[in-house]
């Protein structure tokens, strides 16, 4: 049997392997000066990136914060413009409840009453409201609340016999419901 020989090195082969020289230290080090120099343009680059994208989040915040305000101020004008054209519109109805309390006689007090209700129309019209029709027509629960029920044999089936309370709407929105009674 042939036997298999191990290759040894001397000692001094192996030292001589292993140590740094002085030329690889040096390319060691540059490589590490320009990978830490390289590291460090990146660290500053991120940085300037992550305060650019914090004053970017800081503008946007303030910017809603004032638009935030800004609605709500916006808002409030709004409302309270909306209170005084109605108020301008309903002021002159109690000028002339006070104008009807004065007088006595059935007929003036009869007149009084009839130019209020008319006012009345003329400042819902002003402000865009209008009569909900019911009479006659047929019942809508979009529109009317039913309260009572009757028999009228000269109506048809779910005709509006009466009214008992006007409904009142602004476009397609229902402000009241017009209280009424259905026949059939």
């Amino acid at each position: 049997m042939a036997e298999k020989k191990k290759k040894t090195t001397a000692p001094s082969e192996v030292e001589t392997a292993t140590e740094p020289t002085a030329e690889n230290t040096k390319t060691n080090e540059a490589e590490g000066a320009s990978e830490l120099a390289a590291l460090q343009a990146q660290v500053e680059a991120l940085q300037s990136e992550l305060a650019a994208a914090n004053d970017k989040y800081l503008r946007m915040i303030a910017e809603y914060d004032n638009f935030r305000k800004r609605s709500a101020h916006d808002r409030e004008l709004a409302c309270a413009e909306a209170t005084e054209t109605a108020l301008k519109n309903i002021l002159p109805i109690g000028d002339n409840l006070a104008r009807a309390a004065q007088f006595t006689d059935p007929e003036s007090v009869a007149k009084g009453i009839e130019m209020m209700q008319k006012g009345f129309a003329d400042a819902l019209a002003a402000m865009g409201i209008e009569e909900i029709e019911a009479k006659g027509l047929p019942f809508d629960p979009e529109l009317h609340n039913a309260v009572m029920h009757v028999d009228d044999e000269s109506l048809g089936e779910g005709v509006v016999a009466d009214v008992l309370q006007k409904g009142y709407k602004r476009g397609d929105r229902v402000l009241r419901y017009a209280m009424v009674i259905v026949a059939n």
